[in-house]
C-alpha cells in the first residue's frame, strides 16, 4: 500500500501550479463534443503500475484494441515510480507532452483539477449506463472538484484493524471485534506490549507524510469532527484534539505504540510478530499471506458505536488535448476498463478490492476472498467509508503540516492542541488560495 504515499510532497503544489501552462478554470465545453467513435485515434495511458500489474494492463489494452481496431493505446508506466507521476505530469503540462489518461493518487486530485488540463466527466458519468453509483461514495467524491469530475476511480480501499492471533493468544487477550471501542483498543495494546521481547501492542507512522495524517482522519470523524469547514482548517477542533490524545496516550503514557520514522517498517514488524495490531488496508494481505501470519481483520475501533474508516481511492484522470476523438476514446476505454466485467480482470487479478458493489457476485470476487482471508471484511468495511479526504488544491501541504503535528505529539515533543493549532495556522493560507 505504501505505493500510495507520496514522499517529499512539499513544493509540488507550487510546482504543478507554476507549470500548468493553462487556464485553471473550466470553459464549460465538453472535451468530447463531436467525437466520432469510428475515427482512427491514438491515446496514451500512463498506468503508474509495478512491473507485474503493468503486464496485466498491457494485456487489457490489447483486448480493448482488438475489439476497437480504430483505437491505438500507447501504454507505459509513465514514470519510474508512481510517486514520480505528479512531477512528470506537471512538466508535461508545460511541454504539451501529458497523456490522455494517467493514474493518480487521490490526494493529488485537487492539484490536477486546477491545472486547466483535465476533462470534466460530470455529465458523462451521470448516464445510467455508467452505473456511477456502484462505485463507493468516498471514491466518487475524491474524483470530484467543485462539481467537476476529473476522472474515474482506479482503486478503492479502506483502513481496518489487522491483528496477529498468535500474539493475542500468548498474552491471553480476546481477539478484536467489530464492536471494539477506543478504550478496548488502548487496553489491548497495553496488555500485548512486552518490552523484554520487543513486542508492541500497535504501531503508527511518524514520517509526517500522508501515511501519518490519514490514520487520524477516521478517529476525527468518529468524534464528529471535520477536516475542513469550507476552505478553513477544522481538524484542530475538540474532536481532533481528543482523537490525537488517544494516540498520544498510547505512544507516550502507555508506551504500547511502535513509532515508525519511515512508514515502511511497521508492517514488516507486524508480519514478524513484533506488533500486535495495525490500522492498515487490503494491500497488506498479500504480504501477510506470504509471511504465513495467522491474522484476523476487524472494523476500526469506534467511539460511541461509530466505526467510520477512511478510504484512499486512486484515480484514472482524463486529460483534455482539445481533440474530441482523443477525449471520447479515452472515456470509452476507461468506461470499459472500470466496468463490472473488466474490473474483475484488473483489480481483483492484482489483489485489490473491486471498484463496484456488483462485483461481489462474480467468480473473480469469490476467488479473491478465498485467496485473501480478510478480503470480505475490507469489502464490507467500504460501507464505513462515509466521508472523503477533501479534494482541494492545498490538501498535500495541509497533510504535511498535520503529519508533522502528529509526529511531534506522538514523540512527546508537543501537546495535541498546540500542535494541531500550529498546523491549522500554517495551512490556512494555502487552503484559502486553492
Amino acid at each position: 500500500m505504501n505505493r500510495r504515499f507520496l514522499a517529499g510532497v512539499a513544493g509540488l503544489t507550487l510546482l504543478l501550479g507554476a507549470c500548468s501552462g493553462g487556464d485553471s478554470t473550466d470553459d464549460g465545453k465538453d472535451a468530447a463534443a463531436g467525437y466520432d467513435p469510428a475515427a482512427a485515434v491514438t491515446i496514451t495511458w500512463w498506468t503508474g503500475q509495478t512491473e507485474d500489474a503493468e503486464k496485466v494492463a498491457e494485456g487489457l489494452a490489447g483486448e480493448y484494441m482488438k475489439a476497437h481496431p480504430n483505437v491505438t493505446i500507447k501504454t507505459s508506466t509513465g514514470a519510474s515510480t508512481t510517486d514520480d507521476l505528479l512531477t512528470k505530469l506537471s512538466a508535461g503540462f508545460t511541454g504539451g507532452s501529458y497523456p490522455d489518461i494517467s493514474y493518480a493518487y487521490g490526494s493529488w486530485a485537487g492539484e490536477l483539477a486546477t491545472s486547466g488540463k483535465t476533462q470534466n466527466l460530470a455529465t458523462y458519468v451521470s448516464d445510467p449506463s455508467f452505473a456511477w453509483n456502484e462505485i463507493p461514495e468516498a471514491a466518487r467524491l475524491t474524483a470530484t472538484y467543485d462539481g467537476k469530475v476529473i476522472g474515474v476511480p482506479a482503486l478503492v480501499d479502506n483502513l481496518a484493524l489487522i491483528y496477529n492471533k498468535a500474539l493475542f493468544d500468548a498474552a491471553g487477550v480476546a481477539y478484536p471485534t467489530d464492536q471494539w471501542s477506543w478504550d478496548d483498543f488502548r487496553a489491548a495494546a497495553k496488555k500485548l506490549t512486552n518490552p523484554a521481547q520487543n513486542v508492541y501492542g500497535t504501531a503508527y507512522s511518524v514520517s509526517g507524510g500522508e501515511d501519518t495524517t490519514w490514520h487520524l482522519w477516521p478517529l476525527l470523524w468518529q468524534k464528529g469532527g471535520k477536516i475542513l469547514d469550507g476552505k478553513k482548517p477544522a481538524f484542530n477542533s475538540d474532536a481532533g484534539v481528543e482523537a490525537l490524545e488517544l494516540l498520544r496516550s498510547m505512544a507516550v503514557d502507555d508506551k504500547s505504540m511502535y513509532l515508525d520514522q519511515t512508514d515502511e517498517k511497521y508492517l514488516p514488524l507486524f508480519n514478524d510478530g513484533h506488533v500486535g495490531m495495525v490500522m492498515s488496508g487490503p494491500w497488506a494481505l498479500l504480504e501477510l499471506q506470504e509471511a504465513g501470519v495467522e491474522y484476523g481483520v476487524a472494523q476500526l475501533p469506534g467511539f460511541n458505536g461509530d466505526h467510520q474508516t477512511v478510504s484512499g481511492p486512486d484515480l484514472w484522470v482524463l486529460f483534455d488535448h482539445k481533440d474530441a476523438n482523443r477525449a471520447g476514446a479515452s472515456r470509452d476505454f476507461i468506461k470499459w476498463l472500470t466496468s463490472k466485467e473488466i474490473d474483475a480482470k484488473w483489480n481483483l487479478a492484482i489483489g485489490n478490492l473491486p471498484l463496484r458493489s456488483t462485483e461481489q457476485g462474480t467468480p473473480e470476487f469469490a476467488e479473491y476472498v478465498k485467496e485473501y482471508p480478510g478480503g470480505q471484511k475490507f469489502f464490507d468495511n467500504l460501507a464505513n467509508a462515509r466521508q472523503a479526504r477533501p479534494t482541494v488544491a492545498g490538501y498535500e501541504e495541509m497533510s504535511r503540516n498535520v503529519g508533522d503535528a502528529i509526529a511531534k505529539v506522538l514523540q512527546g515533543a508537543a501537546k495535541p492542541k498546540e500542535a494541531l493549532d500550529e498546523a491549522a495556522k500554517k495551512s490556512a493560507g494555502v487552503l484559502e488560495d486553492s
